[in-house]
């Protein structure tokens, strides 16, 4: 298998006639030696041949012998990041962070929140002196973290705070409205309404504040003003739209070729236990809900949108059958799936630095299950399923930050849906004793039943009473934050009726 080289690289010596002083016609060679390539722009090269591990390596020497300017360590951590190496990301952030810059202090500690150590970020906060502590980027960061461990009084607070300095922050109106419930006279509805009105605010914020006020138009129970400002925003965003032709081709290939005769032409995994507990689904169909419920067992020990088996993927360079026929034809080892398995379970440990099973509920992983599975055979997934005029609703109205394309338009939101329908029947008729069903219509009726149905799937001793257990400090770093830190209930079952008619689009497009 083609990899990037971790030695320094020379390129071929040239040389140059140089007339001796006896005069006669003789030459002598001298050696121009260009510099090392850095290590960096080797990590790429690492990455070009799908070599992740080597990648991830020479980044680390960056780190510790290249170039450490603050915008090549800020190119590190992007590039560590993509490829799953939490850890190298954070380090190189933590070096470009300087006192006197506070952008690089909060990109720094933003990246720490994300990778699930708000705490740490919050603890390094505290360090810094009151002009720090105070400002008003700061102020909203604290907030979102405070947010995020479900402190919704704090984090009111903090986004007060923020505004009383920064009338015009979009963002936090935004966060604030968010989590608070607004009456029909509320002044804070008021004030995002006439900042609306203001002329300069960029596109992207103020598709966030048209989201804003549209989730308080609906608190106040006026429906059609809601649903036109949703679908402003939404607007606004979906000047970049999902290439949903691509996806269809891609979700086409999959269902032709991962079949069980082609499954036999990939070699065996040899890779054993169970790192992670999958869970998948479209957004906003429970999938978060699951995670709360799977958390509340003691033998397990968190969960996020982790994204990382795209990363184990990368020798693979792409991942679809071919390009797995053609991986394990160059790989090296002997047990090529095996290793694909085991350097997944690397970057959990990365990301959790815990040995427990921990929850993976990344989205968008519908194209990988045959390679997820093949690679890890003592995995298991739950897969969400939940009404789709619900789960079309919930995506429309959420303003994601993680570039869900589809979810701006009714329309593009049906033809993904029905392409997630093809491949959930696919999956599920290839591997039915691997992937559990789990309706979020049941889910919610009869959360205690499903809790150990789910410890049952995943291979866990049954323990009566997780699903009451509460949320004890963990970050929830998704658009449910505010729903699972409250008592399971069937209040979101459902809620499309109330927009039935602004729906028309999504249900004429998907169903048949």
């Amino acid at each position: 298998m083609a990899t990037g080289n971790s030695e320094l690289t020379f390129s071929s010596f040239k040389t140059q006639p140089v007339s001796k002083l006896d005069g006669k016609s003789s030459a002598c060679s001298t050696t121009s030696v260009e510099p090392p390539k850095p290590f960096f722009l080797q990590a790429l090269d690492a990455l070009k041949g799908g070599d992740r591990r080597n990648a991830a390596a020479l980044l680390a020497r960056e780190l510790d012998q290249g170039n450490t300017s603050p915008k090549n360590l800020g190119s590190v951590a992007q590039l560590a990041a993509h490829i799953g190496e939490v850890d190298l990301a954070i380090g190189a952030l933590q070096r470009a962070a300087s006192p006197g810059s506070l952008d690089s202090l909060l990109l720094y500690w933003s990246t720490l929140a994300t990778f699930g150590r708000g705490a740490d970020a919050l603890a390094e906060v505290k360090q810094q002196p009151a002009r720090v502590r105070d400002h008003p980027s700061v102020l909203h960061f604290r907030g979102t973290v405070a947010n995020q461990f479900g402190k919704f009084d704090e984090a009111q607070d903090l986004f007060r705070r923020t505004l009383r300095q920064e009338p015009r922050a979009v963002q936090t109106w935004f966060a604030l409205s968010m989590i608070k419930t607004f009456g029909a006279s509320d002044p804070d509805l008021a004030a995002m309404e006439q900042l609306e009105r203001l002329p300069g605010i960029p596109p992207e914020a103020r598709a966030a504040l048209h989201y804003a006020i549209a989730k308080a138009r609906e608190d106040c129970g006026d429906l059609d003003r809601a649903f036109e400002l949703y679908t402003k925003g939404a607007a606004v965003r979906r000047m970049a739209p999902f290439d949903l032709a691509a996806y269809r081709r891609a979700a086409k290939d999959v269902v032709r070729d991962f079949t069980p005769d082609n499954l036999k032409r990939l070699i065996p995994s040899e890779a054993k236990g169970q790192r992670a507990a999958f869970v998948t689904g479209l957004p906003r169909s429970g999938t978060t809900l699951t995670e709360q419920l799977l958390v509340g067992h003691s033998a397990v020990e968190d969960g996020a949108e982790l994204n990382v088996f795209a990363a184990a993927l990368i020798p693979t360079l792409g991942g679809n059958f071919q390009q797995a026929l053609a991986f394990q034809q160059r790989a090296k080892h002997v047990d090529p799936w095996g290793e694909i398995g085991r350097d997944y379970a690397y970057l959990v440990d990365v990301h959790f630095r815990s040995s427990r099973l921990v929850v993976d509920k990344s989205l968008g992983q519908s194209l990988l299950i045959g390679l997820l599975l093949h690679s890890m055979p003592d995995a298991r997934i739950a897969w969400l399923r939940r009404s789709p005029d619900d789960v079309a609703l919930s995506c429309f109205r959420t303003f994601f930050t993680t570039g869900l394309n589809w979810t701006w338009s009714l329309t593009d939101i049906a033809d993904y849906m029905r392409i997630e329908d093809e491949l959930f029947e696919h999956w599920t008729t290839l591997f039915p004793e691997r992937i559990l069903v789990v309706p979020y219509e049941d889910l919610v009726s009869s959360p205690e039943r499903w809790s150990q149905q789910l410890q049952k799937h995943f291979g866990l001793p049954i323990e009566a009473g997780a699903a009451s257990v509460p949320n004890q400090g963990r970050a929830i770093r998704t658009a449910s934050v505010t729903q699972v830190t409250r008592p399971i209930s069937k209040a979101r079952v459902g809620s499309a009726a109330a927009f039935h008619q602004h729906l028309k689009p999504f249900r004429e497009r998907y169903y048949p």
